[in-house]
């Protein structure tokens, strides 16, 4: 070999030694990523993936903050308060008419079936939407069945002009449901009912429920969203951190018990048995369904996105009507074989 070859050979050969040292020394990139909701049982998947060192893995550094409502999680990503959030797809489409140069992107669907739904006590006898003209219904002012009820009201033939509303702070709603404080709440259909099982132990026997979905409105719901800044600055971290939800996702499938203690590990006080029913309810009535099979989770299909946008777009009349590409993006899907999910059985 000559010096020349010899010479360009060391030279390549640390080239190689210092890009290897500069990865294995690099700093893990710091996402900040809040919840929709305090530590629950739900939440199990972003639990586990950060007590199995699937974010670490990925060269990530999560802080994993508890969030105030799903639709507040999409204003606190938009604000750049957090990098990344778990929040609601109805809240993003709005940001993104009103702001489409500011507004985050989702980049994994969870929440594929509409959980939106109002509930009374069955004492008030309120069976059908029209019944809740004239009544006073509660809900946290970021609940995000709240902001669509214009939306189900149409559906519905209500005239929501004569529904009153009264806030509360989002730990209060069932407690002010039961006290008839309120005639009816809106909520998620398992926010509210598994609040309710802990009064009750069994809800069904106590309250009514009308669902959003039953009138039309099938609509996307939680989704991880991201800021448009953090896309852009670091892609990779993106995808890295949502091939560790997805990795935790298929754990709880597995093994949803294990999930759960996940969730315990941080809120002791949880009622685990409440905590897994309600882990359980969560895949199978929010996430599972034909379509989720087909295409697996985390992914959209495009014709329900887009009714699902016109929906939203005609009940706040927006000006703007985003595309889907302006609230959704497949860039950054993990392999198929960890989007798979099956119904759970009670365990």
């Amino acid at each position: 070999m000559s010096i020349r070859a010899f010479l360009r050979t060391i030279a390549a050969t640390l080239a190689v030694m210092s890009v290897a040292c500069t990865a294995y020394g690099a700093e893990p990139v710091k996402i900040r990523f809040v919840l929709n909701w305090k530590y629950q049982g739900p939440q199990a998947w972003f639990f586990v993936a950060q007590d199995k060192g699937y974010f670490k893995a990925e060269g990530l550094d999560v802080q994993m903050d508890q969030g105030e409502g799903s639709g507040a999680a999409v204003t606190r990503v938009a604000s750049k308060a957090y990098d990344i959030g778990f929040g609601d797809m109805s809240a993003l489409t709005v940001f993104a008419a009103q702001h489409p140069d500011d507004s985050p992107k989702a980049v994994f669907m969870l929440y594929g079936n509409s959980p939106y739904s109002i509930y009374s006590m069955k004492d008030k006898n309120i069976t059908s939407p029209k019944q809740l003209e004239g009544k006073t219904l509660g809900a946290p002012v970021d609940d995000a069945p709240f902001k669509l009820f214009p939306a189900f009201a149409k559906a519905a033939g209500i005239d929501a002009s004569k529904v009153k509303w009264k806030h509360m702070q989002p730990s209060l709603r069932e407690q002010m449901l039961v006290r008839g404080e309120v005639d009816a709440v809106s909520g998620y259909i398992n926010t509210v009912w598994f609040s309710l099982r802990k009064i009750y132990p069994n809800p069904g026997e106590h309250v009514n429920i009308m669902k959003y979905s039953n009138y039309g409105l099938d609509l996307y719901s939680n989704a991880i969203i991201v800021s448009r800044e953090f896309i852009q600055q670091h892609p990779e971290a993106v995808r890295g951190f949502v091939r560790a939800i997805a990795k935790g996702f298929q754990d709880v499938l597995a093994n949803p018990g294990m999930g759960v203690d996940a969730a315990l590990k941080r809120q002791p006080l949880l009622d685990r048995k409440i905590e897994l029913e309600n882990l359980i309810a969560t895949v199978n009535v929010e996430m599972f369904s034909p379509e989720s099979q087909r295409i697996g989770i985390g992914d959209v299909d495009d014709a329900h996105l887009k009714k699902g946008i016109g929906i939203v777009v005609e009940a706040y009349d927006l000006k703007r009507t985003p595309a889907g590409q302006d609230v959704f993006t497949r860039e950054f899907l993990p392999a198929r074989d960890l989007r798979n999910i099956h119904e759970l059985k009670p365990e």
